[in-house]
């Protein structure tokens, strides 16, 4: 199981930033080639931004500089400018009187994703000046790399956000041009850090990670060494097809509370629960486990990034519901938009429908937003109609869950793998199309994506029956990239298969993949004839699987979820 990143206070921050300025960052490395000395010029043509990267790297150059010293500058250099970009953020919330409601929510949005960017940048910084040779292991360099993508994506959100606020011309004016300058030092980050701690191949350790000794799910049983009010319940809680995994795989249970709408659990909300639950727990500690009994809960959660490791378990689709309806026409932002949040790491949820009820006519309105890194959905419902489910960042997977909607409805910028699920298009209001997914990368170096593999996709039955035409997905961004891998795909697919954003945005620098799928949807002989478009061989196909794209043998197993390591 994956150890917790750390949290920061602004003021713990200071006094640490004041502590490493003056340490060395010269290079130990001699036989690497990041560690022998090279000009600006030279490295900044391996970023998406050379003229700024120059700009930002001679002033602080010598002739010794190397890869390790620049990626160590700019991840120091971002995270100062993320302070000072958090401190323009609350300058205009504190005159929030003079603002709509829709501004302050876009502005609160923007908030909330500073914050994590500085906890992010501070565990990457950490990370890179702290070790003693100028080499990574794999699974520290896809810390650093994911936090470094998820950087960008909470900047990019910001901005999303404020220009879907036109109310807000003013504040969009003072904050977009500073976040202008402050996306391309975070990509600059990225790239220099890619460049010089990512390993060019994911290649697996051969070591294996140390597996808990307390929760053992044994033919789909729980068998727990804890009170007998506790064992009884886990047992109640096993017989409803929970997390049926191999008999040596192990799962760590700290506590457990039950939320029953009766009064006869420990609280009668989800979110009394959350409240309740430790905070900045370790992953040695094991998952707080909340039970969830069969109910409809009628409750905005947020799942806040101090509360990790948590596991939410129902007693089934359509048993178990969170349900609300905010949506972008009534006010929200489609990033607060979602019934259900996450952002604590570790996150499982299984047996639970979250829906979002707002309908078509609504249009953004989300079920699910995950920002949650080695999180995990296993048996799980999402319904609603545009944009169901976010997949906002970091790393996820999703096992055997059941997806529904209209437009974009699988939509943001993590490394998500979704594997045995199925995705139900539906009827979207008149005039519209349905796209499954939209996928927001917007970096060349980001480590996103989606990847759909061994699902099954067909149409609910109103769909069925009707001229709607439905499409894999679209570039919602230039680096968009989604793959489709040994999937059923029904016949109601357009035989194009994929849809354009807006003219020929994104048609060269997204990357959109078919491998092996089936059905009569699958046929590939009349998709879209772009650049990003590719019907990939099994060594592509294999980046995109558990092992290689999510790590996912370093964490699922901790999880109890099941899971396929590579290609069927």
């Amino acid at each position: 199981m994956k150890e917790n990143k750390l949290f920061f206070s602004p003021s713990i921050i200071s006094c640490i930033l004041l502590a490493v300025l003056t340490l060395s960052t010269q290079s130990s490395a001699d036989n690497v080639s990041p560690a022998n000395p090279v000009t600006p010029s030279t490295i900044c043509k391996s970023t998406p931004y050379p003229t700024f990267c120059k700009s930002l790297l001679v002033p602080n150059s010598n002739s010794s500089s190397n890869v390790y010293d620049y990626g160590l500058f700019s991840v120091r250099k971002s995270l100062s400018t993320a302070q000072k970009f958090l401190s323009l953020i609350e300058k205009y919330l504190r005159r929030k009187r003079d603002l709509t409601i829709t501004a302050v929510r876009a502005l609160e949005d923007c908030k909330f994703l500073a914050e994590l960017n500085i906890d992010y940048l501070m565990n990457s910084f950490l990370t890179v000046n702290g070790i003693s040779s100028k080499t990574l292991p794999v699974f520290e360099a896809d810390d650093v790399q994911t936090l470094l993508s998820g950087i960008l994506t909470n900047t990019q959100t910001c901005v999303d956000g404020l220009q879907a606020t036109a109310s807000a011309w003013s504040v969009r004016e003072g904050i977009l041009s500073p976040l202008s300058n402050d996306t391309r030092l975070f990509s600059v980050s990225l790239a220099l850090f890619t460049k010089a701690w990512v390993p060019k191949k994911k290649n697996k350790p051969s070591q294996s990670h140390p597996t808990a000794k307390h929760l053992t799910f044994q033919n789909g049983r729980l068998n727990l060494k804890m009170s007998a009010k506790n064992q009884e319940i886990l047992n109640t809680v096993s017989n409803r097809r929970l997390l049926q995994i191999n008999d040596n795989n192990q799962v760590l249970v700290s506590d457990i509370v039950i939320v029953n709408q009766n009064g006869t659990g420990n609280f009668t909300t989800v979110n009394d629960a959350v409240a309740a639950a430790p905070l900045n727990a370790n992953s040695s500690s094991g998952y707080f486990l909340i039970y969830i009994t069969a109910g409809v809960y009628e409750e905005y959660v947020s799942i806040a990034k101090k509360n990790k490791y948590l596991m939410m378990i129902g007693d089934g689709i359509n048993q178990t519901i969170i349900t609300g309806n905010h949506s972008f026409v009534d006010g929200w932002t489609t990033f607060n938009s979602s019934t259900f949040a996450v952002v604590g790491a570790g996150f499982v949820a299984v047996n639970i429908t979250f829906r979002n009820t707002a309908g078509a006519i609504k249009h953004q309105a989300v079920a699910v937003r995950n920002g949650a890194d080695l999180s995990s959905f296993y048996s799980c419902s999402f319904e609603a109609y545009q944009d169901t489910l976010y997949v906002h960042s970091l790393r996820q997977f999703y096992r055997e869950c059941d997806i529904y909607g209209t437009v974009d409805f699988i939509f943001g910028n993590a490394a998500a793998v979704f594997q045995n699920c199925n995705l139900y298009p539906r009827m979207p209001m008149t005039n519209q199309f349905n796209a499954i997914t939209a996928q927001g990368r917007t970096d060349p170096n980001q480590n996103t994506g989606i990847s759909i593999h061994n699902c099954t996709i067909r149409p609910v039955d109103d769909l069925n029956s009707t001229s709607i035409q439905t499409y894999l997905g679209r570039p919602w961004k230039e680096f968009s990239r989604t793959v489709y891998m040994q999937s059923f795909i029904d016949g109601f697919i357009n035989p194009l298969g994929w849809r354009e954003w807006s003219g020929d945005f994104a048609l060269n620098t997204s990357y959109y993949g078919e491998f092996n799928n089936t059905g009569p949807g699958s046929n590939t002989t009349g998709r879209v004839n772009w650049p990003g478009f590719h019907v990939i061989n099994s060594t592509d196909a294999a980046n995109f699987t558990v092992s290689t794209f999510l790590l996912g043998d370093d964490w699922l197993s901790d999880t109890g979820v099941p899971y396929a390591v590579g290609l069927l």
